[in-house]
């Protein structure tokens, strides 16, 4: 790996990088009218916006309508902790059961097996345990505080990794019954990818999927590219964007989603599996690939791999284009990204360059 630096002056705290908040800007010098249909649903624990261009309304309209019942049912099967497929795998792994699989789970599972090897098992769907221990099971986290240490120690200690199930066909069983599958680090990414999906079954091949700052596009917006804002996790205001016109997910972690803050420090949900407490010297990572499954498990990976090593891991993954925001706000971002990114706010950050 090379590392170069690029020094800018320095950015003042609430303007440092932020997420890629999937905010569609007007491109500027278009003053035609353009057939772009908007509609935002509630699914998932998010608002989904989705936007399509060159398509009437009624066929919109159908689309979108079987897009929130695909997402409602995604939702239903793999929540962790509310009835459903996940909760009675998790029941069955519990109990050293063998748990029957159908072709979506059977995906989802090998997936996230694969994924977290690559990784380095930083990616790590089997810490429900962990998850559920400092209450982000929930949406409430109003008047939480960390878990006792001894409890997250206990945790830790017990090892839950995917490379403790064993997969055969639609069978799943694990050698340790301390895995608790939660797919929270990689679901809006894979729902993100089946509503390009449905879209284009219907015929739509322009258009943007963003759930909660998980995005996937296709197409273009007429004659122009799609165009993502970028924000501020610690601010307001767009400060970069990038354009688009071909078929990839862009991906963002931070955390400033889910958290709570504990005598004056911030605890959020992204759960380092070698600790058990939330990863540190981090404030948002954002990743670019092919789907949306993949980008969303390696933001995660990268988050918690650090400053430090987030562009070996990067690497590992295959992962080409991705950014990293540390504490500090220094933003670290591989080659391939930084020539897409242009900033829209000065001064700009302190930026290390790799490739």
């Amino acid at each position: 790996m090379t590392e170069s630096t690029i020094t800018r002056p320095a950015p003042r705290r609430l303007t440092v990088w932020g997420l890629l908040g999937a905010l569609l800007l007007t491109l500027g010098g278009c003053t035609e009218k353009q057939p772009l249909y908007q509609q935002q649903l509630l699914a998932l624990g998010t608002l989904i916006d989705i936007s399509i261009y060159g398509s009437d309304e009624t066929t919109a309209q159908t689309a979108i309508k079987e897009v929130q019942g695909q997402m409602e049912q995604l939702h239903h099967n793999w929540h962790p902790w509310q009835p459903g497929k996940l909760m009675e795998i998790n029941r069955k792994l519990a109990a050293g059961e063998e748990a029957a699989l159908d072709d979506e789970g059977r995906f989802l599972i090998n997936r996230g097996m694969t994924l977290s090897q690559q990784s380095g098992n930083l990616f790590n769907p089997a810490v429900g345990g962990l998850i559920r221990l400092w209450g982000f099971h929930s949406d409430d986290w109003s008047g939480k505080q960390p878990p006792a240490a001894a409890d997250i120690a206990t945790q830790v200690a017990a090892h839950p990794q995917m490379s403790a199930l064993t997969l055969e066909e639609h069978r799943l069983r694990s050698q340790n019954p301390a895995v608790t599958l939660d797919l929270g680090a990689y679901a809006k990414g894979y729902a993100v990818d089946i509503a390009i999906k449905t879209l284009r079954q219907h015929g739509i091949n322009n258009a943007i999927v963003n759930a909660g700052g998980n995005l996937r596009l296709i197409g273009s917006k007429g004659k122009q590219p799609w165009r993502i804002g970028i924000r501020d996790p610690r601010g307001t205001g767009v400060i970069a964007s990038l354009e688009s016109n071909s078929d990839e997910a862009v991906i963002t972690s931070g955390d400033y989603e889910r958290y709570f803050e504990h005598q004056g420090q911030r605890y959020h949900h992204i759960i380092d599996p070698r600790s058990g407490y939330p990863a540190r010297g981090v404030i948002a990572t954002t990743v670019i690939a092919a789907d949306g499954l993949t980008a969303d498990a390696a933001s995660t990976a990268l988050f918690i791999a650090g400053p430090d090593h987030w562009y070996q891991v990067a690497q590992a993954m295959g992962i080409k284009e991705a950014m990293l925001i540390d504490e500090h706000g220094t933003v670290h971002i591989t080659r391939a990204l930084m020539q897409r990114i242009h900033f829209e706010q000065k001064p700009a950050p302190t930026i290390h360059l790799v490739d």
